[in-house]
């Protein structure tokens, strides 16, 4: 890919609202979902340990950084979350590439948990999108003028958390409950506490820049091969980042289901030892830093399954200027942000002709 350009959430711990090309980076759409949808849940027996979670959970204040100027605090019951993924290289992410300065965020995901929590839908938003990005104030309060035209991940680059909430909320007219950065190197750890992740390939899959090679079949995934499919781009569908979130989401569903089987609930230590890895591996806004706000955040996404929740790509054409680039479909987005603004299920004409829903990458993994 080309190389990027340098250049608010009123966020409840309970979730009522409104009714309506380094190595890696990829992997933080599956990391962050796995951090929302796994910590610490069905966590009643974790009392005990509240004081060593806490620890570990450093929050940013959203609210403070935003202020007023957002859009509507509705409340009805429904919840949206963004869910970002960082690749600061710094630390011990620097086996997979060198520190270039900026953390960046090349995952982005918009989740929204229906009234009643019992379905949800993912927007992924690929991290090429061009965009109006707003004025921002950059965690240090320095002012970071806005910018026509901008790739979507720009917006965490040069503003951090509140510039890419700023900016979902700008282009979405949503609000944005919540927000959770997701570490890479978490990621690994995470899916190797599990136990690893089963998938079924439908094809072979050999990627020499992915290090992964996959025969058909069904495969338990440990964190650094669950790591491999998630950056797989090349070998499968088109080749293009499209391609690579379709395999994301795919991925994202078997994890889901596996989640439920792997004796965390019924095994305290192991109970302890994934929440301990995830707490350590999420940024999560300030309403969440704390064990108790997460349990409850939890609570409410414990009873999703894969079957409920519809997982789309942001309706997109490749921009007539710069194929390495992407555009928003006008219609087509305002019908999934109308959607989701009114509680809705987002209607398949909404992607009827996005590039982003098309290719069969997503067909190379099921579920088991």
């Amino acid at each position: 890919m080309a190389e990027q350009s340098s250049s608010d959430s009123r966020i409840r711990s309970r979730g009522k609202r409104r009714k309506q090309p380094t190595k890696g980076r990829r992997a933080m759409t599956i990391a962050a979902w796995s951090a929302a949808g796994l910590v610490l849940v069905g966590g009643s027996g974790l009392g005990y340990v509240y004081f060593k979670l806490n620890g570990n959970i450093k929050g940013v204040d959203i609210n403070a950084a935003l202020g007023t100027d957002r859009p509507e605090n509705v409340d009805n019951g429904s919840m949206d979350i963004l869910v970002l993924g960082s690749d600061s290289r710094s630390g011990a992410n620097s086996e997979y590439g060198t520190d270039e300065g900026a953390a960046r965020s090349d995952t982005a995901m918009i989740v929204h948990v229906y009234e009643g929590h019992k379905k949800a839908s993912v927007v992924s938003v690929p991290r090429d999108t061009l965009v109006d990005r707003p004025q921002c104030a950059d965690p240090k309060g320095k002012t970071v003028s806005g910018e026509t035209r901008a790739m979507f991940n720009t917006a965490y680059e040069v503003g951090g958390p509140a510039c890419a909430v700023k900016t979902v909320e700008k282009m979405s007219g949503i609000r944005m409950d919540h927000y959770i950065e997701v570490d890479f190197t978490g990621f690994k750890t995470l899916i190797d506490k599990l136990g690893g992740v089963e998938i079924t390939t439908t094809k072979r899959i050999d990627d020499s820049k992915s290090h992964l090679s996959l025969e058909p079949g069904t495969h338990t995934l440990d964190g650094e091969q669950s790591l491999g499919l998630v950056r797989t781009r090349k070998s499968v569908g088109d080749g293009s980042d499209l391609g690579r979130i379709q395999l994301q989401q795919a991925f994202m569903k078997a994890f889901i289901n596996q989640v439920k089987n792997v004796g965390v609930f019924t095994n305290p230590k192991k109970l302890f030892d994934v929440a301990d890895t995830a707490t350590k591996a999420i940024t999560p806004d300030s309403e969440l830093d704390s064990a108790n706000e997460l349990m409850t955040f939890a609570r409410g996404l414990s009873g999703l399954g894969a079957e409920d929740v519809q997982m789309i790509t942001l309706p997109v054409e490749y921009d007539p200027a710069d194929p390495n680039r992407v555009v928003p479909l006008k219609a087509a987005s305002l019908q999934v942000w109308t959607a989701l603004k009114q509680d809705k299920p987002i209607p398949a004409s909404a992607v009827k002709d996005s590039a982003g829903d098309k290719g069969a990458a997503g067909s190379l993994v099921n579920s088991n």
